[in-house]
């Protein structure tokens, strides 16, 4: 099957995403969030999360379908995030796509999502193919990770991960300090814009050198964001700032290109002591506008190419589901068993889960 139509089901957090492809041509990415029903808690509530997942996944299939302008019928297999994420949304996504598959009697692919963050690359227009091996740095609001990709189906390698905070947890975290409003990458991304990337020195985790060591390819963010809530605090008890507000674009401004400069700094390293000239970026905070543009700019000088799925793309998202699906069966791999469900903990090196085993 050279062309094979698949629809993909990503409900890993709270978006609820469905995509269909053929092959690697994108034919629609349906993305219902649900976002606003979070802002008021400040953060991913679980249970909202997987309730919102049940209302929304009908009409966002229907809707799929309908841009695609393909039927269920037509579908050569379907799809699903397996893993990792919150439980209850997976559940909901993996409990959706049995059924679907059950009664289509269509193959069906249970896959990693973080690996999917990689196959969203492929469904770029017009773009040279994915070349092997590739470092990946997938940054997104509850996982930030560093892999080496050999081969998209079969090998993907862990290199390093977050530690406590993600990055986008962490521009949570400080958008809240900050008395900004969720989430907070896009706020602290429009308040640094008048701010001085460099008025404030914020740490940057996991870097000395007894660090590096042992935690190399590592990732933590915990502390920065304890040292901004220190500085806020000590700027607002230091009486010479007394009526004087907080600097909030320049402890955004600050804060960010922390941040930038360890994930760009632990992934061209990772391309240094590999010896692979390639870089991947991934996941909804690379659209923050100064990680893309810091990361350009610093391949370029290391003579690394970097690419970049379209930012719609690069959000939680069905389509690339879908696409790592059709690579699997482009590939001459089995569909997965019904023998699967939800797995918040899923390694990035399972690829695909419960694959059926050849009579």
């Amino acid at each position: 099957m050279s062309e094979p139509l698949v629809l993909g089901i990503e409900t890993s957090c709270d978006e609820t995403g469905i995509g269909i492809v053929r092959g690697r041509t994108l034919l629609s990415n349906t993305i219902a969030s649900s976002m606003d029903e979070h802002a008021r808690f400040g953060g991913v509530v679980p249970e909202v999360a997987a309730r919102a997942h049940l209302e929304a996944l009908q009409p966002s299939i229907d809707a799929a379908l309908a841009e695609a302008g393909v039927t269920l019928d037509d579908l050569d297999a379907v799809a699903v995030t397996s893993g990792p994420g919150l439980a209850g949304a997976l559940m909901v996504g993996v409990g959706a796509a049995k059924g679907l598959a059950v009664s289509l009697d269509k193959p069906l692919y249970a896959v990693n999502h973080l690996v999917g963050h990689i196959a969203a690359d492929i469904l770029t227009p017009d773009s040279e193919p994915l070349e092997y091996p590739t470092i990946a740095l997938l940054v997104s609001g509850g996982h930030t990770s560093l892999l080496h990709v050999r081969d998209l189906t079969t090998d993907v390698e862990l290199l390093g991960e977050t530690m406590d905070d993600a990055a986008g947890e962490a521009f949570d975290k400080v958008a809240r300090l900050l008395s900004l409003p969720y989430p907070g990458g896009p706020e602290i991304d429009r308040a640094a814009l008048d701010g001085d990337p460099d008025a404030i020195r914020f740490p940057r985790g996991l870097s000395r050198a007894s660090d590096l060591a042992k935690h190399r390819y590592d990732f933590s963010f915990s502390g920065l964001k304890t040292a901004v809530a220190r500085w806020v605090e000590g700027f607002e008890a230091d009486e010479v700032n007394r009526g004087a507000a907080i600097p909030v674009a320049d402890v955004a401004a600050s804060f960010r290109e922390a941040v930038v400069d360890v994930l760009v700094t632990k992934a061209l390293a990772a391309c240094a002591d590999l010896g692979v000239p390639r870089l991947l970026l991934g996941g909804g905070v690379i659209a923050n506008r100064r990680l893309r543009e810091v990361a350009l700019a610093r391949a370029e000088a290391a003579g690394v190419t970097v690419r970049i799925p379209p930012l719609s793309l690069c959000t939680d998202n069905g389509a690339m589901i879908a696409a790592l699906a059709a690579e699997l069966i482009s590939s001459g791999r089995g569909p997965s068993t019904l023998a699967f469900g939800a797995d918040s903990t899923l390694p990035v090196t399972e690829i695909q889960v419960a694959e059926a085993v050849p009579a």
